[in-house]
């Protein structure tokens, strides 16, 4: 199972080169277009800059969407070995902040998984509201044998480690990071099924940008804008941020995907919202959400800030970064490690959308026209009453 397979996949911020590979392998079966860009983002639908810059420059009428997720999770790197069977660690990202002595870690790198530990001497940021740097002693290893030299600090990540990377009870998938793998596969999903059947007798407007190190303040996505790519477009483009977000009140797990509003940071284009909105109500009636997400921001946030048109989605997430917020298999007490979860349903929701949004001569350049003419109707009906009681 794709999804399943992507999950599985070790990642953190700035060690995102598993999950990459795991995605390069599906466009290469598929022969799906790609490439990766100067930052070692992932870029999917064409095979090079000039690809990309052509795509961009394309004289149409249909906005290109491009749709943005993110490849890396909070996690650690390693530091220094301070033992044998001791690594010292930085974090990297948000994390639980409480019951995180003796908590169990994976480890891997650029080779796979590494092996697993158990974390000690924990210090938090001065915020109080993330790991800071802890002590990783190894409990089991992948490689029988090596010594401090023979494998640098460095090179090892990791992250929290639960009964299994993924696992599915009844309608809800645990996970140690849907966020934003989760992401990650919807839009390798979109790009699958339309090269799987090329029977459409419109051009594809899509790209996919899968992102590193998100976790860390958008940096893949930041990077990939200041390349300047997209300032001289000739065409509309329409950012699409899709993300595994913090379940609030009006965003909650099982009950459809959310049309994401804005975050913490801003909201986001009204005219693409309005469009979006109308989208999700003709495909999802009743089986959609929708509201502000702003438990926290997502990668809209900086297309928003380098001028581009952005609309978000979101899969309400259990156990936001890791955090025992609702608990559930395999968590510790409240704000303890505990795996992340998502549900079916919100997922099949997110495919259905992204897909949608996809579709040929929708209006985003007139987006207000129903309701301007619904408004101009009623203006007629009550303009005589204009002249009474002046």
């Amino acid at each position: 199972m794709l999804l399943h397979k992507i999950l599985s996949q070790p990642t953190a911020p700035f060690r995102e080169q598993h999950v990459i590979a795991c995605v390069i392998q599906e466009l290469k079966k598929a022969t799906i277009p790609y490439f990766l860009d100067p930052i070692g983002n992932l870029v999917i639908g064409v095979s090079s800059r000039t690809e990309y810059l052509r795509l961009t420059q394309k004289q149409t009428p249909e906005p290109l969407r491009i749709f943005i997720a993110h490849m890396d999770h909070p996690g650690f790197h390693g530091v220094q070995w301070k033992s044998n069977k001791e690594l010292e660690v930085q974090w990297h990202g948000g994390s639980p902040t409480r019951h995180l002595e003796g908590a169990k870690v994976w480890i891997a790198n650029q080779m796979g998984w590494f092996g697993s530990g158990e974390m000690n001497t924990i210090q938090l940021h001065p915020s109080g509201k993330a790991l800071s740097s802890a002590r990783v002693r190894l409990t089991e290893k992948v490689t029988p044998q090596f010594s401090k030299s023979s494998i640098l600090p460095d090179s090892l990540f990791g992250g929290f480690r639960f009964r299994s990377p993924v696992w599915t009870e009844g309608d809800l998938i645990y996970t140690k990071a849907a966020d934003d793998l989760v992401g990650v596969f919807a839009i390798l999903s979109v790009a699958l099924d339309h090269y799987a059947s090329r029977k459409r007798k419109y051009p594809f407007p899509f790209l996919g940008l899968l992102t590193r190190a998100e976790e860390v303040g958008f940096i893949g996505a930041m990077s990939h804008f200041e390349l300047g790519w997209l300032k001289k477009s000739k065409r509309l483009l329409l950012c699409i941020s899709i993300e595994t977000s913090r379940t609030l009140a009006g965003a909650e797990i099982g009950k459809g995907v959310v049309v994401r509003l804005g975050d913490k940071f801003t909201v986001f284009d009204p005219g693409a919202l309005r469009v979006f909105s109308d989208i999700a109500e003709s495909i999802l009636p009743g089986q959609h959400q929708r509201r502000i997400m702003d438990g926290g921001t997502c990668e809209a946030t900086a297309t928003t800030i380098y001028g581009l048109p952005s609309i978000g989605i979101s899969v309400p997430l259990g156990n936001y970064h890791n955090q025992s917020l609702e608990g559930g298999p395999d968590s510790t007490a409240a704000l303890g490690p505990a795996p992340e979860f998502v549900h079916s349903q919100d997922l099949i929701g997110l495919i259905q959308l992204c897909h949608a949004l996809l579709k040929p001569q929708l209006p985003w350049t007139n987006p207000w026209k129903n309701k301007v003419k619904e408004l101009k109707k009623n203006l007629l009906y009550y303009r005589p009453f204009l002249r009474s009681g002046i």
